[in-house]
Parts: C-alpha cells; sequence; structure tokens
C-alpha cells in the first residue's frame, strides 16, 4: 500500500511540474515571439543583405561578399561619420552623465522644491526625440525662430558652421535626456545607506571628501549603466541630426546611421552596401560594450 502511495504521489508530482513547465512556457512565449519577430529575422535578414548583391527595388541578385564591405569601407563619408560620431558620442556622454549626476544630487539634497525640480527636469523626457528635434529647428530657425531678430541682428545661427551645430544639437540632447539620467542617478544615490554620509560627518568629513569616498564608489555600478546606455545610444544618433542639419552644413555632422539610411535610401539604394555598414556598426558596438563591461567591471573589484 505504500508503495502505492508513493507512486501516486510521485505521478502528481510529475504531472504538477509539467502544468508548472507549461505555464512557465506559456508565459514566455509572447516575449520570445516578439525577440524572434523583431530581433532574430531581422538580424538574420541583416546578414543575409550584407552578403548579397541587394538593390533597393530590385531584390537579391546573388552572392555579393566580401564586396559589400569594401564598398562600405570606400564610402567617402564612412571614416568621416565615424570621427564625428566618436566626437559626438564622447562629448554626450561627458555632459549627460555629469549633468544627470548633478542633476540628481541637486533634487536629493533640496527639500522644499524637490517634487517640482524633478518633475521639471524629468518632464522632456516625455517627448519623443523626433518632436523635440522639430521644437529646436523652429527655435534655431533664423527666419521664425523666437531668436531670429537677435540671430539676424548680429549674424549668427545656431547650424551655420560645424561647431555650431554640433553645440546646438548637444544643447538639444542633453534638454531632452538630462533628465532621464537624472533619474536614474537619483536611484542609484538613494540606495547608498545614509549611516554612511553621517559616520563620514561625525569623522570631519567634508562634502567634497564625502562626494569622492563615498558617493562615487557606491555609485560606480549606476554609473556603468549609465555610461553604457549613453554610449550606445550616442553611437546610434540618428533623429537629431537628420532633422537638425542634415548632415551639414559641409557633410561635417553626418553620423553612422546616417550614412546607412543614405546608402540604402538616398542616392546609391544599395541595401546591401548599407547592410554591410549595420554589420560593422554592431560589431562596433559588441566590442565597445564588452571593453566597457570588463573595464567597469575591473574597477568595482578594485
Amino acid at each position: 500500500m505504500s508503495i502505492q502511495t508513493a507512486r501516486l504521489t510521485a505521478a502528481t508530482t510529475n504531472r504538477r511540474a509539467n502544468r508548472a513547465g507549461l505555464r512557465g512556457w506559456a508565459y514566455a512565449a509572447p516575449t520570445a515571439l516578439f525577440v524572434i519577430v523583431l530581433f532574430v529575422i531581422p538580424l538574420i535578414l541583416v546578414f543575409r543583405m550584407s552578403a548579397s548583391q541587394w538593390p533597393l527595388l530590385a531584390g537579391d541578385q546573388g552572392i555579393n561578399f566580401p564586396d559589400n564591405f569594401t564598398n562600405a569601407v570606400d564610402n567617402r563619408f564612412f571614416w568621416a561619420s565615424i570621427r564625428f560620431t566618436l566626437k559626438y558620442t564622447v562629448l554626450a556622454t561627458i555632459l549627460l552623465i555629469s549633468i544627470g549626476l548633478g542633476l540628481a544630487l541637486l533634487v536629493q539634497e533640496s527639500s522644499r522644491w524637490k517634487g517640482f525640480l524633478r518633475t521639471a527636469f524629468l518632464v522632456p523626457s516625455a517627448l519623443g526625440l523626433a518632436s523635440a528635434s522639430l521644437l529646436f529647428y523652429v527655435l534655431y530657425s533664423p527666419l521664425a525662430g523666437p531668436f531670429a531678430p537677435i540671430m539676424n541682428h548680429f549674424g549668427w545661427s545656431f547650424l551655420g558652421s560645424p561647431n555650431a551645430a554640433l553645440a546646438s544639437t548637444l544643447f538639444l540632447v542633453v534638454w531632452r535626456f538630462a533628465g532621464f539620467y537624472m533619474l536614474l542617478m537619483l536611484v542609484g544615490l538613494q540606495a547608498i545607506p545614509g549611516e554612511l554620509y553621517e559616520a563620514a560627518r561625525m569623522d570631519g568629513a567634508g562634502v567634497w571628501r564625502t562626494f569622492r569616498d563615498i558617493t562615487i564608489p557606491l555609485l560606480k555600478p549606476t554609473i556603468a549603466l549609465t555610461t553604457i546606455l549613453c554610449v550606445t545610444g550616442s553611437l546610434l544618433a540618428f533623429e537629431q541630426f537628420y532633422i537638425l542639419t542634415k548632415g551639414g552644413p559641409d557633410n561635417s555632422t553626418i553620423t553612422v546611421v546616417q550614412l546607412i539610411y543614405s546608402v540604402a535610401f538616398q542616392g546609391q539604394n544599395d541595401l546591401g552596401v548599407a547592410a554591410a555598414i549595420s554589420v560593422i556598426v554592431l560589431a562596433a558596438l559588441v566590442i565597445i560594450n564588452v571593453v566597457q563591461l570588463r573595464a567597469f567591471r575591473g574597477s568595482g573589484e578594485n
């Protein structure tokens, strides 16, 4: 009787385990389908296109490897777009991380205006980047913008020179994303135990020493996350430059993603070469993110 009971118990346990496993697969299926349809299949298609002769309107016309990659590197804007994208990435990352941390420290310490400041800094993040770019395009306009009379009087132009166009675009990006990075930094700051700051004050540590020896070391995981997000997003910059500068003046603000769009849908209309550039960008992103993760992990261990 005990053996039969044990068998029934085992069978019941197995059925419950199978039902739990099926339930788990059912929960995971929508996400898995989403990833397969929107990530895996397009990724496979991009790799196929990068090795094929694939005009915009004609479709696959045979293998064209490695000529697509050779043509991609030989494009006259390829290296210039890489240099500009890296320059923009470095500047945007430094500005967003430092300003985001500064705003987080401000809204953390402020008591009376804390709620208002947090909302004010975070509101621009709710606006789409394309919409924000259109808004600033009007603001920067020498014809219809609110600063047009002053600009025309002094001969200024927000987008008239390479440096001015880059600075104006960086201002837009900081206005749009600083609140988001402030929020991430604020979460990291609030995770630091307050007892550490109290102990530091009792030991006579000043504001700078407390920031250097407590805040920054304990904030490293958050800084690592925000840096990776900022670098990845900046390397894939497109909307702000496409709307504000169109790659100008004198093709000085062409990003890598703009180049991909131009090769695919303007001028060459060659999806094969555009896909080859996309594969190169993907490989660079993987390498850069791996290097960043290892660097932050090593600094965290030290």
